[in-house]
């Protein structure tokens, strides 16, 4: 099948992950609103963030173009997995969009995704790298826009919105090469995720939760595509997060590869969540 018009775009449900950093997760959602088309909610996904940013987003309620959910867990250590589960049941579209709460969204972020977007298939993208300075600098002046030619910048290439070339990479960068991905920069069809019971929760700690879901939808034939030359996010500067955990989670992912599991135990099936 044809990618979507935007005509015929699906409804779309954007997740967007964070943990206490409401600055970032601000800017974030100031992206969203500056898109040049709209996602039709807004759903975050909070691993455990404090007051701070819940009272973030009850204000940013007050004057967001569309519906903004907030889905908490009480903080337990890093559990992405399980806290991208709840979003997906709580998702009311049939489309999903997955960022992470410390990304600024280039205005055609969710309009590239939805031209991209193909029955049978989920979307992988990438990411421009910014400095400390820069993100420093960007945290205090609240400023979303991004000039071509600011510095600070790394993965230089991924800044580029080349529709042409989007177009041709999608289904010729490395399609089968799960481990060029990363889960703050993907989109699924709902339906898909619901076949493979979603996100593994046996996850826990930083890593490879995204691959591994990635695996298990190519085991049940869905492909992927990737999104170069568009789907543009910066990501601001932090400090990288704790990996201990990171050698028990690629054992779990060379399992899931090895053995073509397409379902996992603990999953989306946990939650009661919206029939779409």
């Amino acid at each position: 099948m044809a990618a979507a018009s935007l005509n015929s775009k699906p409804k779309t449900s954007l997740i967007i992950s964070t943990y206490n950093w409401p600055e970032a997760l601000n800017l974030c959602l100031q992206s969203v609103c500056s898109q040049s088309v709209l996602p039709d909610e807004v759903i975050i996904a909070d691993d455990g963030s404090t007051i701070e940013t819940f009272d973030m987003i009850e204000e940013m309620k007050r004057r967001f173009p569309v519906p903004l959910v907030h889905v908490w867990q009480e903080d337990d250590g890093f559990q992405l997995a399980k806290i991208r589960n709840k979003a997906i049941a709580r998702a009311s579209h049939e489309y999903i969009v997955q960022v992470d709460g410390d990304l600024i969204l280039h205005e055609n972020f969710i309009e590239d995704h939805l031209e991209l977007s193909k029955p049978g298939t989920f979307i992988a993208g990438s990411r421009v790298i910014m400095s400390k300075e820069l993100s420093e600098k960007l945290l205090f002046s609240k400023e979303t826009r991004m000039g071509f030619f600011v510095s600070g910048m790394s993965n230089i290439m991924n800044r580029f919105w080349i529709k042409s070339l989007r177009n041709y990479f999608a289904d010729h960068y490395k399609p089968h090469d799960i481990r060029k991905l990363r889960g703050c920069n993907m989109a699924f069809w709902r339906q898909d995720l619901i076949r493979v019971n979603g996100y593994n929760e046996d996850f826990f700690g930083w890593g490879r939760e995204d691959n591994e879901i990635a695996a298990r939808l190519i085991n049940i034939g869905v492909y992927k595509r990737a999104m170069k030359f568009g789907g543009i996010v910066f990501h601001l500067y932090h400090p990288e997060k704790c990996r201990e955990r990171c050698i028990e989670n690629e054992q779990r992912l060379a399992q899931t590869v090895t053995n073509k599991i397409i379902y996992c135990n603990r999953g989306v099936n946990q939650y009661e969540y919206v029939t779409v």
